[in-house]
């Protein structure tokens, strides 16, 4: 063999491994594969692993297929109730048509971030304040159903989540919601005094009709009174007195006081209405 078939030999052996080099692509699992021949996308998408293609000829092209988590910047927008305030929010989104996310649109992760931020926009534009603050799982849903529109079907791309992350409001609106949020309390607090008032007089008035055919039943209340009032150690203690025990007290007396058979004498009234009586004599 001489030194010319080497050289030959040497060459060809270089080609082919040029040629292998150019016709051999790699498709990572997260991935899939778009080959392009003379411009002209071939119907077979590569599934992950080696496949050749035919060197000058063709061209691959590959499309990630994970989840992309985009963050759309703060939106500054104004309410259904022409409240001003500014949103952020987050977008997950995958691609499941690579050929569509390939030819459709040119740069779609820059797509789906300009829908995202009109939608926002225009969901927000439609909602009150409150619905926002307090339903954010609705707003979710519309958002995700505004940027899913117009990406999944002509793009390729599906939407899997869209989240409200912040809702920032001017300093105005704070101070009259936490002075609404007062008032609503003090008016909760005060219902609920009334309430318990209610339910307490209406226990009295059972509680009085009950004492009420047990006349002894006063006084230990009056007594048990007595004792609450002396457990809390006090220096001086305001007792009310029944009326009907100061007079039982004074026919005792009266009845004491008088002979058996004699009939006392009357005294003329005083100032204060009370009749005097005439003390005993002491014989």
């Amino acid at each position: 063999m001489g030194v010319t078939s080497v050289v030959v030999i040497v060459i060809v052996v270089v080609v082919l491994l040029l040629v292998l080099a150019t016709s051999v692509r790699l498709v990572q699992q997260y991935q899939r594969g778009i080959v392009f021949r003379f411009g002209r996308v071939l119907g077979d998408v590569r599934q992950p692993g080696l496949h050749l293609i035919v060197p000058i000829a063709d061209r691959m092209a590959r499309v990630s297929m994970q989840t992309v988590v985009i963050g759309i910047p703060a939106q500054g927008a104004i309410t259904r109730d022409n409240v001003t305030l500014t949103v952020d929010a987050v977008v997950y989104y995958r691609v499941v048509d690579p050929v569509k996310a390939l030819i459709n649109v040119r740069d779609y992760p820059a797509a789906v971030l300009q829908v995202a931020q009109t939608a926002l926009r225009s969901v927000i534009g439609k909602a009150d304040l409150d619905t926002l603050l307090s339903n954010r799982e609705q707003i979710n849903a519309e958002l995700k159903a505004h940027i899913d529109a117009p990406t999944e079907e002509p793009w390729g791309l599906l939407i899997e989540r869209v989240e409200v992350k912040d809702v920032s409001l001017p300093e105005t609106m704070k101070r009259s919601m936490s002075r609404q949020a007062e008032a609503e309390r003090e008016r909760r607090a005060r219902v609920i005094a009334a309430d318990g008032e209610y339910q307490a007089s209406a226990r009295l008035a059972e509680a009085s009709r009950r004492m009420a055919n047990t006349p002894g039943a006063y006084q230990l209340r009056l007594l048990q009174t007595v004792v609450d009032v002396a457990a809390e150690k006090n220096s001086t203690l305001v007792m009310p007195f029944p009326v009907e025990l100061l007079r039982f007290f004074d026919q005792f007396v009266k009845g004491q006081a008088q002979k058996p058979g004699e009939r006392p004498a009357e005294q003329p009234a005083g100032p204060d209405g009370h009749r005097a009586q005439q003390a005993p004599s002491g014989r």
